[in-house]
C-alpha cells in the first residue's frame, strides 16, 4: 500500500503559515473587526476606570447591585489595570511580529 504524503507537512514554515492564513481567512472582515475590538476594549476600560476606589465600588454597586468594600475595590482596580496593560502589550507584540514577518514586495523591476 502506498503511503500518501501530507501536503501540509512538506515545504517551508512560511508556506505552512500562508496555508493556515488562507484557511482561517486572515483578511476577512470578521477577523479585522475582532482585531479592532481587541484594541478598543482594553484601551476603553483603561481610560474609563475611576481613579478613586470608592467610585469604583459605587459603580459596581450601581451597575450590578453587588456591594464591594473599599479594599476589595482597590484590588479590583489594580487587577483591571494590570489585565488591560498586559493585553495591550500582548497586542502590540503580536502586531509588531506580524509587521516584521510580512513579506516585502519590491516595487521596481
Amino acid at each position: 500500500m502506498k503511503a500518501k504524503s501530507l501536503k501540509f507537512c512538506s515545504g517551508s514554515r512560511a508556506s505552512q503559515a500562508g496555508a493556515l492564513r488562507r484557511r482561517v481567512g486572515d483578511g476577512s472582515i470578521t477577523r479585522r473587526a475582532v482585531d479592532v475590538i481587541g484594541w478598543i476594549l482594553p484601551s476603553a476600560i483603561l481610560a474609563l476606570i475611576p481613579k478613586c476606589p470608592m467610585c469604583l465600588a459605587a459603580y459596581a454597586a450601581l451597575w450590578t447591585g453587588i456591594g464591594i468594600s473599599v479594599p476589595a475595590a482597590v484590588n479590583l482596580r489594580l487587577l483591571l489595570i494590570v489585565v488591560c496593560v498586559i493585553s495591550l502589550v500582548f497586542l502590540t507584540a503580536r502586531q509588531t511580529r506580524r509587521l516584521i514577518a510580512r513579506p516585502h514586495v519590491s516595487l521596481g523591476t
